[in-house]
């Protein structure tokens, strides 16, 4: 599915949410405090009620599996409410923001494999939960961003998105802000050590 909005300049890319409803709540929210105008998300959402806390941003949400897929149809449903700001995509999707053609694919090394094509300005993935942000010279003789957010459910890492200003293709990466305890992967605090 093509979705064409040119308006939107900075946008919040996660993956791998793994049902963490209050770490993509807190990513979204961080986000759209320094700017973000939509939110891409590289899949392994699980459950589509997991989206449901981005409604309150009123921010377009651009959305794929992973290979963690959880209930397809739910997530059908959900992408067509009336109010629904859930754009789902399926596998992959190629969105157009402020002039800058995105693909959206849960795996890295498929990634990597449509980053050398030189059809696209940045292609986002997920899947192994390691944040990176590489410029790829591709075969068109020219660069395209490919860029991992790594989890924002801090699942085995710290979680963390990506923030990204498609005018300039700058990349900054953001720790999610979370209560102690709120990651799966942070020790919890406890008097019996």
């Amino acid at each position: 599915m093509l979705i064409a909005d040119c308006s939107k300049v900075k946008i919040c890319i996660v993956s791998d949410s793994h049902d963490n409803r209050r770490l993509l709540e807190h990513a979204a929210s961080d986000a759209k405090s320094r700017g973000a105008e939509a939110v891409l998300h590289c899949g392994d959402i699980v459950a589509p009620t997991t989206l449901r806390v981005l409604k309150q941003f009123a921010l377009p949400v651009h959305a794929i599996h992973g290979n963690n897929i959880g209930d397809l149809y739910a997530m059908h449903q959900l992408a067509h409410e009336a109010d629904s700001p859930v754009r789902y995509h399926g596998q992959d999707a190629i969105v157009h923001l402020a002039g800058r053609s995105i693909f959206m694919v849960h795996y890295p090394h498929y990634a990597a494999a449509l980053a050398l094509t030189g059809d696209y300005d940045l292609v986002c993935c997920g899947h192994d939960h390691r944040v990176s942000v590489k410029a790829v010279d591709n075969v068109k003789g020219g660069r395209t961003w490919l860029v991992n957010p790594g989890t924002v459910g801090g699942v085995g890492k710290g979680p963390t998105y990506i923030l990204a200003d498609l005018a300039t293709l700058t990349f900054d990466i953001y720790d999610v802000p979370a209560e102690p305890g709120e990651a799966c992967n942070v020790r919890p605090a406890s008097v019996h050590m």
